[in-house]
């Protein structure tokens, strides 16, 4: 990559004799040299040319001296390379030159072996703090737009709590903490009609920036497919087809997709490779329902997900979560597990849907002590009242 270099000097001759002893450097497309007579002049031409590899800089000039232009060019331009010039034994202005910023120095008479040695080594140093300071940049700005798609995403997940203030058949909560800035965890729920509820929970492989992506996808088609009635196990199947045609790097999402009538109590559901879920009777009696049969969504392009029903009563409580809340480690890379969950659905003194994910939210920060999580974690909780 050739190297531009900005040599400042009021001498005519010098930028004849910089020229004559770099011909071959700048034959060979290795230097490009830019002139300037002076430090205002040397100014205009940074300001039109950003590309700039280093500054060479006399000292005594007329209009603006090269002290003074160190100083500009550590205000404007912290990032840009000087190298000075200036008598041998000079050793007051090379010590007032370093504290303006300068980053190395030659002496006159000028010796041109030792300037190339010193004009490469400050190419590269240069180089090499732009690559940084681009590489910073990147990440400031990366930084700052997984700030924005987290909030996007956040603002997608149900947040307000009770969603549904007039309706008392039921009573919902959910909470995620993601993993990384973006996750992809999802839950879902909606009122299909005045006397059914649909929800669903989810987890898609991967992390990060595609993985949230690919979550918005399932939501939307999720919900969107979910409001036409379907029985629980055709919305999953009517999901898959679109899901796996638009997955890339072969991704996939578990899912739990239910519909709850409320006049009946019945809950019908099907799972899409999803883990358990449990119900909780008011009496404290708790039970894990498994899987029935379905794999995950998007796996296959054609897939039959069946459907399953069981009879809610008064105060049941079913809980939904994703595999970020039994594989939550601590320190010793111990997981959480499905024997925790169960201990804190026993010790719940209120069963609620807020208690039930709160308590156990406080159960896992005490497990995990601070240490790093990588997976999602997020649960959704629904109890059941008829109404009177």
């Amino acid at each position: 990559m050739q190297g531009k270099i900005l040599v400042v000097d009021d001498e005519p001759d010098f930028a004849y004799l910089i020229e004559q002893r770099f011909r071959k450097h700048i034959r060979n497309n290795e230097y490009h040299f830019s002139f300037a007579q002076d430090g205002m002049e040397a100014l205009d031409l940074l300001d039109k040319n950003k590309d700039v590899d280093i500054v060479l800089t006399d000292i005594n000039m007329p209009k603006m001296n090269g002290l003074t232009l160190l100083e500009k060019i550590n205000e404007r331009y912290p990032h840009l390379k000087s190298v000075i010039i200036t008598a041998y034994g000079d050793m007051k202005n090379i010590r007032t030159a370093f504290n303006r910023g300068a980053f190395d120095f030659i002496t006159k008479p000028i010796d041109f072996e030792d300037l190339t040695i010193t004009i490469n080594k400050t190419i590269r140093q240069a180089r090499e703090l732009k690559e940084a300071v681009s590489n910073r940049n990147q990440l400031v700005a990366i930084n700052r737009e997984l700030d924005i798609a987290r909030n996007i995403q956040q603002n997608m997940l149900p947040r307000s709590f009770p969603p549904f203030p007039d309706r008392k058949e039921f009573d919902i909560y959910a909470e995620m903490k993601p993993a990384k800035e973006v996750g992809g965890d999802l839950y879902d729920f909606f009122l299909i009609d005045d006397s059914r509820l649909g929800f669903c929970i989810g987890d898609v492989s991967g992390k990060g920036v595609p993985a949230a992506l690919f979550m918005a996808m399932t939501k939307t088609l999720l919900k969107s497919t979910g409001m036409l009635g379907l029985s629980a196990g055709d919305v999953l199947k009517k999901v898959n087809r679109p899901l796996h045609i638009e997955s890339t790097s072969s991704m996939y999402v578990t899912l739990c997709y239910g519909v709850i009538d409320l006049k009946t109590g019945e809950l019908s559901f099907s799972h899409g490779g999803h883990n358990a879920f449990y119900l909780v009777k008011q009496s404290g009696d708790i039970r894990s329902v498994q899987n029935n049969g379905g794999i995950p969504v998007s796996f296959l392009p054609h897939f039959d997900y069946p459907t399953s029903k069981i009879q809610l009563d008064d105060g049941d409580l079913i809980l939904f979560y994703t595999d970020g809340v039994s594989e939550a480690m601590d320190t010793k890379e111990n997981e959480f597990g499905e024997e925790n969950i169960e201990t804190c659905l026993k010790s719940l003194e209120r069963i609620t849907p807020q208690d039930t994910i709160q308590q156990i939210m406080q159960t896992i920060d005490t497990h995990t002590a601070g240490a790093e999580q990588f997976d999602d974690i997020t649960m959704l909780a629904i109890q059941y009242h008829p109404a009177q």
